[in-house]
């Protein structure tokens, strides 16, 4: 105990090569660095898929991987030990986002960075994405350019829905295609979905108010974003 005492006041207690001061500003680094990551990550986020749990797994995993590149060092055994451990971890959830797996390579790498000693690479790396990133979403780098939406409406049973809104789709809409056909209120009621897309002078409040009356004042509904919904 006296031992751990002089050498953490003295800081030449050694963890994996690294000095007991060099590992807290390893750690202090990437937990600053990843917080970074985090932030961009809220910033930049677009659908409603966001999750505070997977911003503080990202930002755990980043220093994590810190402490294990201190750990491992430079010895081979430890590092085939280390992975031999991990291998029997199993993560049973589903990542629905492909955005989200390029988050945790780069707190991976910022962790790895941190955790070899490369602090300026790692900060540098991690600008450079920040900026990068806020880029890629600040000017919808690689976003289609359409007025694509989903349609809901609930039209009585006793008129035919495939004839019924031919001449609204022809004036507001491009394109119509049927997704989903569904009966309610013990079949007085039919719930059709449709993918559309509306014509450039259209606004949505305009293609609602031309159908409204063929569907004798029910319920319709137009979903902007239709990327970020799940029917």
């Amino acid at each position: 105990m006296d031992e751990f005492i002089r050498q953490l006041t003295s800081g030449t207690s050694q963890i994996g090569g690294f000095g007991i001061w060099e590992t807290v500003a390893a750690l202090g680094l990437s937990f600053v660095l990843n917080l970074l990551i985090a932030y961009v990550y809220r910033v930049s986020h677009r659908g409603p898929s966001y999750s505070v749990s997977f911003v503080h797994a990202m930002i755990i995993m980043g220093v994590t991987v810190s402490v294990i590149m201190l750990i491992i060092g430079s010895n081979i055994a430890r590092a085939f030990t280390l992975v031999g451990a991990l291998s029997i971890i199993r993560f049973r959830n589903a990542v629905k986002d492909s955005r989200d797996v390029a988050f945790i390579f780069v707190a991976m790498a910022v962790g790895m960075g941190t955790g070899t000693g490369f602090y300026l690479t790692a900060v540098i790396f991690a600008l450079t994405m920040s900026g990068m990133i806020y880029t890629l979403s600040r000017f919808e780098i690689g976003a289609a350019v359409s007025r694509e939406a989903l349609l809901k409406v609930h039209l009585p049973s006793d008129l035919d829905y495939h004839t019924v809104f031919t001449d609204v789709f022809y004036q507001h809409l491009r394109e119509a295609s049927l997704l989903s056909v569904e009966t309610l209120t013990g079949g007085e009621l039919v719930e059709l979905v449709y993918s559309v897309e509306l014509r450039p002078q259209v606004s949505e409040g305009a293609l609602l108010d031309a159908i409204r009356p063929v569907i004798r004042n029910n319920k319709a509904v137009v979903l902007v974003g239709q990327e970020n919904i799940d029917v």
